[in-house]
C-alpha cells in the first residue's frame, strides 16, 4: 500500500463524507449550538491544522532521523522535506481535519450533551495541569537515563504533553463541561487510526524501529506507542477545537487580554 493510497482510502474518504453531512445539515439549519460559534467551523479547523503542523514538523522529522520510524522509499513519492516525505505532513493535516470534523457533528447532532456543573475554575486547573506536568517530568527522566525500549514513548509523550497542559491550565472547566464530546471523539478515532495504521505497518508501509519501542503489541501487531500516539493526537485536536469554539474560552481569553493590556498601561505611566 503506498502512503498515498493509505491517506486516500483511510482518510479522505471519511472526510468527504463528513463534509457532505456538514453541507447537508446546513441546508436543514443544523448547525452549532451558539456556546460554540465563537469561530466559524472554517476558520477553527484551518487554525488546527496550522498548529498541528507547525508543531509536529520538527518533532517528526527528529524520529526519522534518529531512526525511531522510518518509511518504505518505494511507497512514497520521494518528494522529502527535511527527512520526512510529504505525504507524511499530508497526514498530519487529513488527521487534523477528520477528527475536527467529527467532534463538530456530534456537536451539531448533539447539542444536549454540554454539561452545565460548575467546576471551581482556578484550583481545577491547576490540579489538573500539576498532574501533566508531573507526568511529563516522568518521561524526561526516561530520556535522560537513555532506556532505549521506552524511547520512542518518552519522545511521544514530551512532545505532545505541553500543549495539553497550556489547555488544560487555560480552560479544563471548559472541557469537562464538553466531556462527552471529547470521549465520543477520541476514543473512535483513536480506534479507526489505530487500525488503519496497523495495516499500514502490515504492508510495509512505514515501520516502527523495534530498538527503541517497548514491543508491546495491541491488536496483533501494532505496537502499543502508535495507539498512544493516536490517542494524544486526537486528544489535542478536540480538546484544540472545544476551547476556540467555546464562547466561554474567548470571553476568558477577552479578559485576560484586557487585565494584561490595563497592567501594561499602569506600568507606563510615569
Amino acid at each position: 500500500m503506498t502512503y498515498f493510497g493509505f491517506l486516500a482510502v483511510f482518510l479522505c474518504i471519511p472526510i468527504a463524507l463528513l463534509w457532505a453531512v456538514q453541507t447537508y445539515d446546513a441546508r436543514r439549519g443544523v448547525l452549532l449550538p451558539q456556546g460554540w460559534r465563537s469561530k466559524s467551523v472554517l476558520l477553527t479547523i484551518t487554525a488546527q491544522v496550522i498548529i498541528a503542523v507547525l508543531y509536529t514538523t520538527p518533532w517528526d522529522n527528529y524520529l526519522v532521523a534518529t531512526r525511531v520510524w522510518w518509511y518504505n522509499p518505494g511507497l512514497v513519492t520521494g518528494f522529502v522535506i527535511g527527512y520526512v516525505p510529504i505525504e507524511e505532513y499530508t497526514f498530519f493535516v487529513l488527521q487534523t481535519v477528520l477528527a475536527a470534523s467529527w467532534l463538530l457533528l456530534l456537536v451539531r447532532r448533539r447539542p444536549t450533551w454540554d454539561s452545565e456543573s460548575v467546576i471551581p475554575h482556578t484550583s481545577f486547573r491547576t490540579w489538573v495541569t500539576a498532574v501533566l506536568a508531573l507526568l511529563w517530568l516522568c518521561f524526561v527522566v526516561m530520556l535522560i537515563v537513555r532506556w532505549e525500549p521506552g524511547r520512542y514513548l518518552a519522545l511521544l509523550m514530551v512532545w505532545a504533553l505541553p500543549p495539553l497542559m497550556l489547555q488544560t491550565g487555560f480552560g479544563a472547566d471548559i472541557l469537562v463541561r464538553s466531556w462527552r464530546y471529547l470521549l465520543i471523539t477520541v476514543l473512535p478515532m483513536t480506534l479507526y487510526l489505530a487500525v488503519a495504521d496497523k495495516l499500514a505497518i502490515s504492508s510495509g508501509t512505514w515501520t516502527i524501529n523495534p530498538e527503541q519501542s517497548l514491543n508491546s503489541f495491541v491488536f496483533g501487531t501494532l505496537p502499543i506507542e502508535e495507539l498512544i500516539f493516536f490517542f494524544m493526537t486526537n486528544l489535542l485536536v478536540a480538546v484544540g477545537v472545544t476551547l476556540i469554539c467555546s464562547t466561554t474560552s474567548q470571553s476568558r481569553l477577552n479578559t485576560y487580554i484586557q487585565s494584561f493590556k490595563s497592567r501594561r498601561k499602569m506600568i507606563e505611566q510615569p
